[in-house]
Order: C-alpha cells, then sequence, then structure tokens
C-alpha cells in the first residue's frame, strides 16, 4: 500500500485509519517529558475498535555497556526502553456484569508498541482485508484470534510490532497490567496505543504511566540534540560578552547610552542560553521538566525577545545617532513592548510547561496570532523608521553615519530574507512529515531562529562597539538633528531641550556657535548643516 494514500480521504484503505490516528496523536501529543502519566483517560472509538495513544517518541537504539551495572540506576546506562508502570484498565459495571465470575477470559487490552515505519504491519493489508480487529471469518482461516488487533510480524524481526495483552477475568472491574520493560534496539520514531475490540468493553479507563528513555538519558530524541546547542549558544554568548566587556571597559568614558542597552541584551540572553541547557540537563536525569529552572528559562526568554526587538526598533529610529530621544513616540514603543512580552511569555509558559493535548487548536491559534501581528508590527515599523533615519541622513549628508546605518540595514534586510525562506522550509518540512519520521533533524528549526538572533546582535555589537571616537556615530547638537519637544529621554542623563525662540536669536546663536566651531577644526561639519 502507497503510504501517501492515507492523506487521499479513502475510508476503505486501513492505512487511512493509521495514518489518521498516528497523525492525529502527533499534532495533539507534546514531547515534553518522557514520563507519560494517564489519569483515568477514556479510549476513542473508531472502525470497530477502541484506542488510546499512549504517547510517541523519538527513541535511539540502545548502547552495549560493559561490566555489570553497580546499581539499579547505572544499570539503564545505554539502554534505550519504554517501562510500563502500575497501568491499570478499569471497566464499567455494566461491562463486567455480562460475564461469569467463572470466565478465564473476558475482556482483552493490547498494548501495542510500533516504529512508524511498520504502520502497514498494523491491520488486515497483509490479509487483503479492511479490518483493525480479526473478525469471525478471518478467525476461521486461522490467520489470527478472534478480539485480537490485527498484526503482520515483520519477517527480519518477528517481535515487531510489539503487541503485550492484558486480560479481564470473571467479573473483576479492574486489572492490572504487568510491569514490563521493552527495550528498544533499533532507532526510530515509536508510537504507543492500547486498543481494544470487544464493544462491551466500551466505557473503559487507563491510568497509570510509561517512562521512555533513550541510551543517554530521559531525554527525547528530539530534543536531545538542543541541549548540546544551548550549551554550546551559552559558550558563544559568554565569548560575545566578554569581548563586549573588553571593549566597554576600555572606552568606559567614552560609551553611549545605546551601549548599555547592547550590554543587557547579551546578558539576557547569556542566562536565556545558560537556563535552557540547565533545564534540558535536568530534564535528562529525572525525566520530568522541573517546574522552577522552566518557568525562570521562559521568562528570560521572552524577556530577552523582547528587549530584543525593541533594541532593533530603536535603533533603526536612530537612537543615539541622529535623534536624542525617541520623543512622544517613547509611550508607544513601551507599550509594544509590554503587550509583546505578556503575549510571548504566555505562548511559551504554554509550550513548555503545559501538554499540548489539554489545548485545542483554537486555543493554540489564540495564543500564536498575537505574537505573530506583533512580529509584523516590529518588522514594519523597524523598516519604516530605517527609511526615515536613512532620509534624513541623506540630507545631512552624515556620511559616516550613512554609511554606518546602510551596513544596519543591509544586513536586516538579509536576515529578513533569511528569515522568509527559512519559513517556507519549515512549512515544507512540517507537511512533508507529519508522522515526524526525519525528528533527528527536527532540532534544527528552533535552533536557527536562536542562531539568527545571535548574528544579529553581533552585527550590532560590531557597527556600535565603544571606540575612542564616540562622537563619529554619536548624536550631536551641532548636527542640527530635529526631535520633540515632548519626548521623554530613555537615557538617565539630564539633556536640556531649547524652547521656541526667535528666528532672530537663532540666528546669532548658529553665528556664534559657526564661528567657535571653526577656531575648533569642525567648519566642515558647520557647512553641512548650512548646507540642509
Amino acid at each position: 500500500m502507497n503510504w501517501r494514500g492515507i492523506f487521499v480521504c479513502d475510508p476503505k484503505s486501513l492505512g487511512f485509519l493509521l495514518g489518521f490516528l498516528l497523525c492525529y496523536c502527533n499534532s495533539l501529543i507534546s514531547v515534553g517529558a518522557s514520563i507519560h502519566e494517564y489519569k483515568n483517560e477514556a479510549f476513542t472509538p473508531q472502525m470497530k475498535s477502541f484506542f488510546f495513544h499512549g504517547g510517541s517518541e523519538g527513541l535511539y537504539a540502545s548502547k552495549a555497556v560493559a561490566g555489570k551495572p553497580e546499581s539499579e540506576e547505572k544499570s539503564y546506562r545505554g539502554r534505550s526502553f519504554i517501562r510500563f508502570e502500575s497501568i491499570t484498565f478499569q471497566r464499567t459495571k455494566e461491562s463486567r456484569l455480562k460475564h461469569n465470575e467463572i470466565q478465564s477470559n473476558t475482556g482483552v487490552v493490547e498494548a501495542i508498541i510500533v516504529e512508524v515505519k511498520d504502520r502497514e504491519r498494523i491491520g488486515g493489508a497483509y490479509l487483503n482485508s479492511d479490518e483493525l480487529c480479526c473478525t469471525p471469518e478471518l478467525a476461521k482461516g486461522g490467520s489470527c484470534k478472534l478480539g485480537e488487533v490485527l498484526i503482520h510480524q515483520n519477517p527480519d524481526n518477528p517481535e515487531w510490532p510489539k503487541r503485550i495483552q492484558t486480560s479481564f477475568a470473571g467479573q473483576v472491574e479492574e486489572v492490572q497490567m504487568t510491569t514490563l520493560t521493552v527495550d528498544i534496539n533499533s532507532t526510530g520514531m515509536y508510537y504507543l496505543y492500547f486498543m481494544f475490540c470487544d464493544p462491551q468493553l466500551e466505557g473503559t479507563l487507563i491510568r497509570g504511566r510509561t517512562v521512555w528513555r533513550n541510551p543517554d538519558g530521559y531525554l527525547p530524541g528530539k530534543m536531545s540534540p538542543l541541549m548540546t546547542f544551548y550549551g554550546l549558544m551559552s559558550l558563544a554568548y559568554l565569548v560575545l560578552g566578554l569581548v563586549w566587556f573588553l571593549r566597554f571597559v576600555r572606552f568606559w568614558k567614552d560609551v553611549l547610552q545605546l551601549h548599555y542597552y547592547i550590554t543587557a541584551v547579551i546578558a539576557l540572553g547569556m542566562s536565556e542560553m545558560a537556563l535552557w541547557y540547565f533545564e534540558y540537563a535536568n530534564f535528562n536525569s529525572t525525566g520530568s521538566r522541573p517546574m522552577g529552572i522552566t518557568m525562570w528559562a521562559v521568562t528570560f526568554s521572552a524577556m530577552k525577545k523582547t528587549v530584543s526587538r525593541l533594541l532593533l526598533l530603536v535603533v533603526s529610529m536612530g537612537f543615539g545617532v541622529v535623534k536624542p530621544t525617541l520623543g512622544g513616540i517613547t509611550s508607544k514603543v513601551l507599550l509594544l513592548g509590554i503587550i509583546y512580552f505578556v503575549a510571548s511569555e504566555a505562548l511559551e509558559l504554554v509550550e513548555h510547561l503545559g501538554s499540548i493535548n489539554d489545548f485545542s487548536g483554537k486555543a493554540k491559534l489564540f495564543l500564536v496570532l498575537p505574537v505573530a501581528l506583533l512580529d509584523a508590527c516590529f518588522i514594519l515599523w523597524i523598516f519604516s523608521s530605517l527609511s526615515k533615519t536613512l532620509e534624513k541622513l541623506q540630507i545631512r549628508k552624515s556620511l559616516a553615519k550613512l554609511e554606518l546605518y546602510r551596513k544596519f540595514t543591509n544586513a536586516l534586510a538579509l536576515s529578513v530574507l533569511i528569515s522568509v525562506a527559512w519559513i517556507g522550509y519549515e512549512l515544507y518540512f512540517n507537511a512533508t512529515d507529519p508522522l515526524s519520521e526525519l525528528w533527528q533533524r527536527a532540532w534544527i528549526i528552533p535552533a536557527f531562529w536562536t542562531m539568527l538572533a545571535y548574528v544579529l546582535l553581533a552585527v550590532i555589537c560590531v557597527l556600535w562597539a565603544p571606540s575612542h571616537n564616540p562622537t563619529r556615530y554619536a548624536y550631536s547638537e551641532e548636527t542640527g538633528d530635529d526631535f520633540d519637544e515632548e519626548g521623554v529621554p530613555l537615557t538617565g542623563s539630564a539633556m536640556k531641550i531649547t524652547a521656541d525662540t526667535t528666528t532672530k536669536l537663532e540666528r546669532k546663536e548658529r553665528k556664534v556657535s559657526t564661528a567657535s566651531d571653526h577656531v575648533l577644526g569642525l567648519g566642515e561639519d558647520i557647512e553641512e548643516d548650512k548646507r540642509e
């Protein structure tokens, strides 16, 4: 059967059913925890069967470890497995009363572990049947046992797909699954389903948990490369911060207010990467996400995103270079930053603290859309401000500042083009891999955005690096740049804003300023101002 056919809604195809189950569960279940808890969960009816999705993760094959383990924890090293712990099935009172106490088997629930590449082995395709469960007709032929899920074993590995059965006896209402550990000896994306075919078991609930582990820890396969990535990014921010700090200390008498904002973004980025690394390391060793570290990591991530966007915006407006303040739009900039922080924090909390299946598609869309719209607002405002700043610098013929902003504009435009191309690739990746078969490469998608933010910050650090001649790029009153008298300065230093004066006094002051500047050798700058 061509697996791509599941996306052509052919209800007679068993591949369509299993594909639907895999896609549906993959879109709902988060890989946010390697310990999957089940708290009286109900089974979902589908095609004369009932199923419950117990989890799905990318697992690497077990590694051979030499020597005898000294403890239970050390015995897990190098092993990849799925362990069933305290799994209990509870059927309804009506269901149990339909049977006699002396009956040995009054219902079977099966735990089925299937690697995504073997998905077509679930069901009756190998028997030319569209059934998922064994029917009386198929049972007569000896192909299967009545009431069981149809599974065609892999000839290269007869034990897979894995089937584990738990039976009710007599009129018992609850039955507990035997504690069992299933070793994983082949790297792949694994799905776990609990299923039964007996309609008399309708209403059955499941509780307990399963523990999924990779050879190097409990971190899911999709996420394990990110721990290394965050560790390397922490070092990258440390190097950038060290270089920036040395420049900052060397020219500390000449630093601009903008340099303090850049320093804050570097510090936030360093803290964010370190927190995510420790959060993933803790997750890898315990199998669950620590609430405290995750909360801090999410908050620092939202803060860094917000401050980074505000930095790009105020730099694009020419703050500290073309104008000393943001004028009357200061409150608007701060308001946009606050709204973005709140929206980003909410989305990050849902993604990293909550289980995705706790939220419907509409609820997730409600959280994603505001962040996307605010990002669009930032982009439009940034490029609009850049256009105005470049226009002012061209009119004033401030060649050094104009060259600086041209380089910044080129870098920003290039990053936007790369971002658009990457978004297209991300959409293509998700559309062509609905079952997460390419899970080993999925970490690259979030890593790209982190790397892009770092590169942009490094570009700003290079362009606005502290130097012995900061006035070359800094705002100076001699340039005659205009700004709003009602503006609230973003700097801590007091800046005097001259009130409206008569035209006669302005001309007189300009003449005095011109004369003094010629004495100091700054006549060329004044000539540029006159030509404006």
